[in-house]
Formats: structure tokens, sequence, C-alpha cells
């Protein structure tokens, strides 16, 4: 990802650009109204599932094989935007 531009539906479907933008939409977010009750992981999945299948509906051709890998993968990148806030809050302590 090129630090000097803007996020891509190809960068939002890697492992890295999915979990920056899960964690990124999640912290600013989770305050709200109607979201402040999920719990914060749920609402991690949630996000993370929704923008990797619509970055895989703008770059690759849509099976049933590709979305059940895609939600399966959310789970992944949500866990992993769950840890890099924590590890990010705790050096700021």
């Amino acid at each position: 990802m090129i630090p000097e531009s803007f996020f891509t539906w190809e960068q939002l479907a890697t492992y890295g650009g999915a979990t920056v933008a899960t964690m990124l939409f999640v912290q600013f977010t989770k305050g709200l109204p109607g979201i402040k009750s999920i719990p914060t992981r749920l609402w991690a999945y949630i996000v993370a599932a929704a923008l990797m299948i619509l970055a895989t509906v703008f770059t690759v051709p849509i099976t049933p094989g590709v979305i059940v890998l895609t939600l399966i993968n959310a789970a992944v990148v949500a866990m992993a935007s769950c840890g890099e806030y924590d590890t990010l809050h705790s050096l700021k302590k």
C-alpha cells in the first residue's frame, strides 16, 4: 500500500489494507448510538466482512467459494484489527 494515496479496492482486498481500514472504521464508529450496544469484536467482524465483500465484488468474479473464503478471511482481519488497536493502545499508556 502506498502511504501517499487513499485506499483502492485492490488494497482493501489485501490482508493489510482490510485490517487497517477495519480498525479505523471500527474505532470511529463503535461509540455511535445503536452500534455502542454491539460487542466491539462482533462489530469488527461485521465491518471486516462488509469491506472485504465490497472489495471482492469490485476486484474479482464472485462465486460461492469466493464469498465463503471472504467471510472466513474477515474473521482473521477482525481479530487482527482488534489486536492492532489493543497493542497501540497499550503502547500509548
